[in-house]
């Protein structure tokens, strides 16, 4: 029964991957990828093919120990059949071990090559797409199904290669020795494969039910470690209530994995019974031949030696549908991913967006949302966030022009439009119709590097990486020197507050930065700006989680900093609006005024409304103090 593990493994996998059609080229872009591994695959079918040529040889040499050197007693051919057993033993380690290294370091660069693309490929798709499908099915696909692919991939490679040519040289031996037991054994063989497969899609149910407690129970964890879970969970105080519910799902957990356990246990058991009446079956009737004297001792022992081999590879062929499909099925969710084409996309005649003062201008742009079609998975409506809702146009015939050099300000109630404009200088959104220029330069006619590097964001939820502040940092500049980062932070304002860690540059910020202040993580993402330096600066409400003495040095220094830049600015403070060039008001995704302070408060329009709702409640305060 040596080996009946891997083989018997495919009996796990679920069977209704056989259910599902597999899209036309699937199987040859699949194939395309083993092509540069071909000379590591040829070295490993050799590895096979005499790892399954050394594995029938025992048998073979039972034999003649038994005729030629027991029977006879030679004990000088009995001795050296015994090393030469030995010897056998130690190759067959070797190969095992070679065959396990070569499928292992195939399929571990073909996972590596997966997953590269598929992180390189998500990272070029567009804003739209992370809105509309969840982090975790996206991980799922990186991790799990490039995993996936893989060991279906390296199962195909060794088991299923492996097998074919143990069948294929165990029966041939068999046939020379005794054709009429062989005959025998392959008939009985349905009797042996077919329970062996109805247990077999037993424990593929109990394997999906484990694999569902689990997922539930790791959503619970992960919703309830994260700090934002975390923090709900202490707020609202029902710790109690929570510790049961996760009781719950682990209890049902253990449950079914004592199932899974009796299952596997009951599997095997069957297995050896129906193995043990096999041996019992070849040596009763090898037996009475022996007697007879139709077959010689020898031959009989060989015969169940090489029956004992058959049923592992055997087994393991029965499956190979399942193991084939369930490499095509993983391959196919990756190239799900590979296929879907960016909407965003640099021409190949981009030009660069040279360096120094910019100027900005949108020309009558229009633009709506991509609808889940356009920027959506085609097959993973399970995972994609349902909008049925048509198509709405949310910006209507913008049109301004920004000189370089000039903060402009974009004020108007919440949800008119104003975080969507900012997102389409950097071309996170392609518009609709009109045009946004940056130097004259449609930004769509422009290559996304130079668009990086002249546009720098600072968006209204700073987000920090789970990392040290000069990660976090240097994330806009790797080549940044501590110098230039502290001169980052104390333009910022916020160095006081780095120097006072004890570990400075190197502090852990947490998970979404939440080891800082909602004004202190504002700050650091101001910084991480200010080190990038573009040329064009957009501040997505910005400051509005500062206080007023932070706020009042942070715009000294963002007056030193923004001198010769461009700077788009949604705001909500009257220090902001008030030292704009010119002030854009934006409601329905129309700019409704435009002007400066003095102009906009004079008109009885909505700034006006907005300025007595908003912005005077602070000129007050600020009198005050």
């Amino acid at each position: 029964m040596r080996g009946l593990a891997g083989p018997l493994s495919s009996f796990t996998k679920d069977s209704k991957v056989l259910e599902q059609k597999i899209k036309p080229g699937t199987t040859r872009r699949t194939l395309a990828y083993a092509a540069p591994h071909s000379s590591l695959l040829l070295v490993l079918l050799i590895v096979v093919v005499t790892g399954a040529t050394v594995g029938i040889a025992n048998p073979l040499i039972y034999r003649e120990i038994i005729n030629q050197g027991i029977l006879k007693q030679n004990i000088p051919l009995i001795v050296r059949l015994a090393l030469l057993i030995a010897g056998l033993g130690v190759l067959d380690a070797a190969l095992g071990f070679a065959q396990t290294y070569l499928a292992t370091r195939i399929g571990a660069d073909l996972v590596v090559t997966l997953r590269t693309r598929l992180f390189e490929h998500i990272q070029r798709m567009p804003l739209a797409f992370f809105s509309r499908t969840q982090t975790g099915a996206l991980v799922s696909r990186l991790m799990s199904d490039a995993t996936g692919a893989r060991t279906a991939f390296t199962d195909i490679l060794s088991n299923v290669a492996g097998n074919s040519i143990s069948v294929t040289l165990i029966v041939a031996a068999m046939f020379v020795m005794s054709w009429r037991i062989t005959l025998v054994v392959l008939v009985l063989l349905p009797l042996f494969v077919l329970p062996a497969r109805y247990w077999g899609r037993l424990i593929q149910g109990v394997t999906r039910e484990l694999y569902d407690v689990a997922g539930k129970m790791s959503s619970v964890m992960v919703e309830r470690f994260n700090v934002g879970g975390a923090l709900l969970g202490k707020l609202f105080g029902r710790p109690a209530d929570d510790i049961r519910a996760f009781e719950a799902k682990a209890r049902q957990l253990s449950a079914a994995g004592i199932k899974a356990a009796l299952y596997g246990r009951m599997f095997g058991t069957m297995l050896l019974l129906m193995a043990s009446f096999a041996t019992a079956l070849a040596y009763g009737w090898g037996g009475v031949l022996a007697a007879r004297h139709v077959l010689d001792l020898g031959t009989v022992v060989a015969l169940v030696s090489l029956l004992a081999r058959l049923y592992a590879p055997v087994m393991g062929l029965s499956n190979v549908q399942v193991t084939v499909m369930t490499a095509l099925v993983s391959f196919e969710r990756v190239f799900e991913i590979l296929d879907l084409a960016p909407m965003i996309k640099e021409k190949p005649d981009a030009v660069p967006i040279p360096a120094g003062p910019v100027g900005l201008s949108f020309a009558h742009v229009a633009f709506r949302y991509p609808s889940a079609a356009e920027v959506s998975l085609a097959s993973l409506e399970s995972i994609a966030i349902p909008d049925k809702r048509p198509p709405r146009v949310v910006l209507h015939d913008i049109d301004f022009t920004v000189a370089p050099g000039q903060l402009v300000a974009l004020v108007g109630p919440s949800g008119s439009g104003k975080t969507t404009i900012t997102h389409l200088i950097p071309r996170l959104y392609d518009v609709q119709s009109g045009a946004v220029r940056i130097n004259g330069i449609d930004v769509r006619d422009a290559t996304l590097s130079s668009l990086n590097e002249r546009v720098g964001i600072v968006t209204q939820d700073a987000h920090l990486f789970h990392d040290t502040i000069r990660a976090n940092l240097t994330y806009a500049r790797p080549d940044a020197t501590d110098q230039q980062i502290r001169a980052a932070l104390q333009d910022a304002q916020i160095l006081d507050v780095v120097d006072s860690l004890p570990e400075g540059l190197d502090t852990m910020v947490g998970e979404r930065g939440y080891r800082f202040s909602g004004g202190e993580k504002q700050r650091l993402a101001i910084a991480r700006l200010l080190l990038k330096s573009p040329d064009l600066v957009v501040l997505d409400e910005a400051t509005a989680h500062l206080d007023s003495r932070s706020e009042a040095a942070l715009q000294q220094a963002l007056e030193r900093v923004l001198v010769g830049r461009t700077a788009i600015v949604i705001a909500h403070r009257l220090s902001t609006v008030v030292k704009a060039d010119q002030i854009l008001v934006v409601q329905d995704g129309r700019i409704v005024q435009r002007g400066t302070h003095e102009q906009l408060a004079a008109d009885p329009g909505l700034y006006a409304q907005l300025y007595q709702r908003q912005f005077a409640t602070q000129e007050d305060t600020s009198a005050a103090h």
